[in-house]
């Protein structure tokens, strides 16, 4: 199979980038995607079976209903919309107390014969002697029929006023033991997904038989379910043909449609992740009142169709975002590439912890000797404007002013002016030493530029050169910053990485088109500022590349564990495009300090989940109280009045209360009002959220919203 550019190393190429297997390139991603089943330990090339399935069908017909966004749904159980009213338990038992007491003294009167006959006349009444003449048998079961009718009477009045069911409900013997889960019975075959009814109403029999002897027999995972589940989204989609895909079934089972990397599963899985629906569980939201009540105690996870509306989390160094958020976000994209639904690429630090490197494809070492990837500056694109504009992003991005006319416009056109010549004499694009040269406007290589347009018939594209050189002389020139900027990857630890030679072919996000797992690791250490520019760079080949996928039912996402100095101007922008693309970033950052003050508001619009940690500045919580809004909530005033007895009588009864109580006689006011509150207020998300919880609002893509919830995060998503 002819190379694309994406499967050739720097040097020495050992581990192509994977491409989609046949009939693995699907159709549309489906609508639900796993709780973690149990997986094998041995490496995923090589899964040994259970003894049998039986762990694996309880995951798989486990009950995932429909649930509000962000509900962990793999064995959830709805609750009500609004709190139940819960009676005090003094209340309570002295309620039942008195009803039992009560009911007493009524059988009391009855039976002991304190009201006479008086109780007996109904049954008089309705019985007359002539049916049952006295001291028969008759009328002595009919007299005991009517004790019991009444007795029954009294106690289901009693039971009734007294709360007894709810008594029984929280201090009987069911709440001594503790919960059990109940005994599921297998489902009938006609409702049990372990037969792959979708496979044999398709007439499809071969293959649904090879997959529920596999289920059963413990040979099949949940990536195996879900990515056989994506290639047959590819059959009805009309990519593949029925044949190709129950012969493929047929021969290699489970096995079959395998991911181009041949792996069936991660080395190691550090958070619960559930294929069927494709959510990742990162927490369990708060038992508080702040809380919706539906929400409360439910465990909370992230899926393709949050991610997609995009995510910005703020928090202080050491407040979870890596470990928390961003590492079992990456975990759950890497479970749905192996399994044909997505694409991602995870940037980060060296050394932040991003997962290990077998749980990737690709992993691109920037600085390190020896990455065996390198990153094409360029994005994989021959268009020299599109290259240009890619560049510019990433150079200049954060000096833009959030106006048009900026200068991204001008450095745009700045580094179009000579890219389009150099590919014209070169056939590629320059080396960052070549750039720097130009962009320096040293005569030696301008005038050979010059020279090799003439040489080479293309005297059309002097006049680019033309209006640099004129540009050079002005004061405002953008060319000197451009340098300037270039010149912090001009460095020796960076020497043997951004190849244009045709050497290598370094590695493109253009291959986001496949279902790619991809790692960057920046170099932090001793070149912070560069680092920001290859995340700038990279943040806009991302955008720039999934905006023209061919086949968009491949979820794409961005992972910056750090997105200090990448906000753009043309950054926001681009992250509000990507929801149609089928896309989504997800950015972390100490402090929303890091943005420009002008890109705050825009930021936190553009993304749709929003996400603030344990530990946030004041001035952070206000950006994020005034993107969350307010709320109409219920306001009780309480008012205490003492009471002035005006009898001596009452004077003496409230001394003898305040000598037994300590206080004096006074009546309560309550007064209920509706009042408009924020939502979270800035105080309570700098100095409210104890340590290991964040607050978190989501938007589906299909404009489902989640209010603010508070999250404990520690330790929620753990097997």
């Amino acid at each position: 199979m002819d190379s694309d550019g994406t499967r050739d190393t720097r040097r020495t190429h050992a581990n192509p980038v994977p491409r989609p297997a046949a009939p693995q390139d699907a159709g549309a991603v489906p609508a639900e995607a796993p709780a973690v089943p149990p997986r094998p330990t041995a490496p995923p090339t090589a899964v040994p079976p259970l003894p049998d399935g039986s762990a694996f069908l309880t995951w798989l017909r486990a009950p995932r209903p429909e649930a509000a966004p962000g509900v962990w749904r793999f064995g959830y159980r709805a609750r009500a919309e609004q709190e139940p009213e819960e009676v005090p338990a003094v209340q309570l038992l002295g309620g039942a107390l008195i009803a039992f007491l009560a009911g007493w003294l009524i059988w009391s009167l009855l039976f002991n014969g304190y009201l006479g006959g008086w109780w007996y006349l109904p049954l008089n009444v309705m019985v007359p002697d002539s049916w049952a003449p006295p001291n028969s048998f008759a009328r002595v079961v009919l007299g005991y029929t009517w004790y019991a009718i009444t007795a029954l009477v009294i106690i289901l009045v009693a039971g009734r006023l007294g709360r007894w069911g709810e008594v029984w409900r929280r201090y009987g013997p069911q709440a001594w033991t503790p919960n059990r889960a109940p005994v599921e019975r297998p489902p009938a075959p006609e409702q049990d997904p372990a037969e792959f009814l979708y496979l044999r109403q398709a007439g499809a029999d071969a293959a649904a038989d090879r997959l529920a002897g596999e289920a059963r027999s413990g040979l099949m995972r949940d990536v195996d379910h879900a990515r056989i589940a994506r290639a047959w989204q590819g059959v009805r989609s009309g990519r593949h043909t029925m044949a190709t895909f129950t012969a493929a079934v047929v021969k290699d089972g489970a096995a079959a449609c395998l991911h181009p990397s041949g792996e069936r599963d991660l080395p190691a899985r550090h958070a619960r992740h559930d294929l069927v629906t494709g959510q990742v569980r990162l927490g369990t939201t708060a038992d508080d009142p702040r809380n919706p009540y539906r929400y409360r105690g439910t465990g909370l996870a992230l899926g393709p169709e949050l991610l997609g509306t995009s995510l910005l989390a703020v928090g202080p160094a050491g407040s979870g975002k890596t470990g928390s958020l961003v590492r079992p976000l990456a975990e759950s994209l890497c479970l749905h590439a192996l399994a044909g639904r997505a694409s991602v690429v995870v940037v980060g630090a060296a050394g932040a912890g991003l997962g290990p490197a077998d749980a990737y494809d690709v992993v691109v070492r920037i600085a390190h000797p020896e990455s065996v990837y390198d990153l094409d500056l360029y994005g994989g694109t021959t268009d020299p404007d599109e290259a240009a504009a890619i560049l510019a992003e990433a150079l200049a991005g954060d000096l833009a002013d959030p106006h048009p006319g900026s200068d991204s416009r001008r450095s745009t056109t700045v580094l179009a002016q000579l890219l389009g010549p150099f590919r014209a004499v070169h056939g590629r694009f320059p080396s960052v030493p070549e750039l720097r040269q130009l962009l320096d406007g040293a005569p030696g290589p301008l005038a050979a530029l010059r020279k090799a347009l003439t040489t080479t018939g293309h005297e059309s594209l002097l006049r680019e050169l033309d209006a640099r050189e004129r540009q050079m002389g002005h004061p405002g020139d953008v060319g000197a910053v451009l340098a300037d900027r270039i010149a912090l990857l001009d460095r020796p630890a960076f020497a043997g990485f951004f190849d244009t030679s045709g050497q290598t072919r370094p590695f493109s996000l253009k291959a986001l088109d496949h279902p790619v797992r991809v790692r960057i690791d920046l170099p932090e250490r001793g070149h912070a500022d560069a680092s920001r520019i290859l995340a700038r760079l990279v943040l806009a080949q991302f955008t720039a590349s999934v905006a023209v996928r061919d086949d968009r039912s491949l979820f794409s996402c961005l992972l910056l564990d750090d997105a200090t100095g990448v906000v753009t101007p043309e950054a926001v922008r681009a992250v509000q495009r990507l929801r149609s693309a089928n896309a989504g970033v997800v950015l972390t950052l100490r402090t929303l300090d890091d943005v420009p003050r002008p890109l705050r508001g825009p930021l936190l619009g553009a993304t749709g989940c929003r996400m603030a940690f344990a530990g946030l500045t004041p001035w952070d919580g206000q950006d994020f109280a005034e993107v969350w809004g307010k709320e109409w909530t219920e306001a009780r005033d309480v008012t205490d009045r003492q009471i002035i007895a005006e009898t001596p009588a009452g004077k003496a009864l409230h001394v003898v209360r305040r000598v037994i109580t300590g206080k004096a006689a006074t009546a309560r006011a309550v007064t209920v009002r509706q009042v408009e509150r924020e939502r979270w207020s800035a105080s309570e998300l700098a100095h409210g959220l104890p340590p290991g919880h964040a607050v978190l609002s989501l938007t589906t893509v299909k404009g489902e919203h989640a209010p603010p919830l508070l999250v404990d995060l520690r330790a929620g998503g753990r097997l």
